[in-house]
């Protein structure tokens, strides 16, 4: 009896033959990196800016939330299509067209006449930016091949996720205070171009091959309503009471849309996001601790920020220094778990771990009162919270793309980023309601005497860290019971398919 061997499935081309990248992917990783950067300060850079831009355009209070919600929405409503639009055309030609897209809205939000102008720019970073997130986190997936160094790059770019808030707010307090707010968009037309360029000497246009070229346009649409009237829904909660119409309605239209989308996803030969990538075990784990992360991240950086300034009296400058000792130790930690750590025992310690050190973290900033500073009740916080999150964070996205074929890639991505920017904009509305009640609530039945006002605020603030110490506690349950355990799966096929 003759026993047929079948040829394995890592046999084949050398790396640098099967992988176009392979001889340039720490350049590429570099490129990816700046991309990541761009996004993601974005969403905190425009925050120490507005105040200048509301006095220099005349817009209401009102109307200042929706230049941070128009971005929101867009890139949340529209990252999921974004994902798969990458796949179709190829992942190069979605990183490219993002950053130009993304510069040039940039370009017009810096020489905004008003608020109309501002808010579209605004929203147009959105689109672009939903197109450019998931291909940068796809490209990096498909970038390196090798488990160790797949790691490492994912230590490199979780460390960009979780630091880049703080950068933007450092970056936005530079700008503003030494040029105007409109180098707060016009800063994105240098990042993009470098990494545009960048992109176009070094990439090579990878895309899902033909198995799966149609795009699901039921699915699209529902999904994309969906997310929109999640973030427009939580958005309304920042002016108006949970009991109003605009949130609850809007919210109620989310959860019926998306049942709707996965009633869709399960029937349809070609779905925008496959079942199989959103339903498992691993990856299911990943995301809900990186939507957990990005509820509690926004704590951390907003209302700090607000406290640095309003009572301690820090500048913008200052605050964003303030958080250096936190990003250093969330890089550190970061790299240095997913490159030697994540490879040889999986998430599963790490995530956890993480989303404890955060929650003791907050609880220790449940702390302060208005005779606190900031070497004594701040910075020991702030580093034990960029130890935790190094932890969790680059370990999660590993994770939440982790075992996805080439075809998925782009999808997976997407997800990711889903899952961090909806998590955000849960964050702002949930903390920001929060915040405001127990602010109202202490204020009863004493006098608004300037001591008591400051002790009402930071009352508020501790208020929404211990929440957050929750929400970073149920992140480490989630986790622990949702992931399993040894190192994560790995799939020859999540190599590029091809290219062009």
């Amino acid at each position: 009896m003759t026993t047929q061997v079948r040829p394995s499935r890592t046999a084949g081309p050398q790396p640098s033959e099967a992988h176009p990248h392979h001889e340039r992917r720490w350049l590429i990783l570099a490129v990816l990196g700046l991309a990541q950067l761009m996004v993601v300060l974005d969403a905190t850079i425009v925050n120490i800016a507005l105040p200048s831009a509301q006095q220099a355009l005349g817009f209401s209070n009102g109307d200042r939330q929706w230049i941070v919600t128009g971005y929101a929405l867009a890139f949340g409503a529209l990252l999921p299509l974004g994902g798969r639009v990458g796949d179709l055309i190829g992942r190069k030609n979605s990183l490219l067209i993002g950053l130009i897209g993304f510069a040039l809205a940039s370009a017009v939000g810096g020489a905004a006449q008003g608020f109309g102008m501002l808010v579209t720019a605004r929203a147009a970073q959105g689109v672009f930016g939903a197109l450019l997130a998931p291909a940068v986190l796809s490209l990096l997936t498909t970038t390196f091949a090798d488990a160790k160094e797949r790691a490492k790059a994912f230590g490199i770019y979780g460390a960009i996720a979780g630091a880049g808030g703080a950068i933007g707010l450092l970056l936005g307090g530079v700008l503003t205070e030494y040029l105007n707010w409109r180098w707060s968009l016009y800063v994105n037309v240098i990042f993009a171009v470098a990494a545009a360029t960048g992109g176009a000497l070094l990439l090579v246009n990878q895309r899902a091959d033909g198995r799966n070229n149609r795009l699901d346009v039921p699915g699209a649409l529902t999904v994309s309503a969906g997310l929109f009237a999640v973030v427009y829904g939580f958005a309304n909660a920042e002016t108006h009471a949970w009991s109003d119409a605009k949130v609850w309605g809007w919210l109620t239209a989310a959860g019926i849309l998306l049942a709707v989308f996965v009633a869709i996803q399960s029937r349809v030969a070609h779905p925008l996001i496959p079942l199989r990538v959103l339903l498992d075990r691993t990856r299911g784990g990943a995301l809900l601790a990186v939507l957990l992360l990005g509820i509690g991240m926004f704590a951390v950086f907003l209302f700090l920020t607000y406290y640095l300034q309003q009572n301690l009296g820090f500048s913008p400058i200052r605050s964003g220094v303030a958080f250096l000792p936190m990003i250093g130790a969330l890089s550190v930690t970061a790299t240095v778990a997913t490159s030697l750590v994540v490879p040889r025992v999986g998430a599963r310690p790490l995530i956890p771990a993480g989303f404890l050190l955060g929650s003791a973290g907050m609880l220790w900033l449940t702390q302060l009162g208005t005779g606190s500073s900031y070497a004594g009740n701040v910075l020991g916080p702030l580093l034990v919270m960029g130890v935790g999150v190094g932890l969790a964070m680059a370990p999660a996205m590993t994770a939440g793309t982790s075992g996805v074929g080439s075809e998925d890639a782009g999808v997976a991505s997407a997800l990711v980023n889903t899952a961090q920017q909806v998590g955000g904009s849960v964050g702002t509305a949930v903390l920001s309601s929060i915040a405001a009640s127990s602010l109202t609530d202490y204020l009863v039945g004493k006098a608004a005497t300037p001591a008591t006002l400051a002790a009402a605020t930071i009352h508020s603030y501790t208020t929404t860290f211990a929440w957050v110490a929750g929400f970073f506690a149920l992140g480490a349950i989630v986790s622990g019971l949702l992931l399993p355990s040894g190192p994560l799966r790995t799939n020859p096929d999540a190599a590029p398919a091809g290219h062009i």
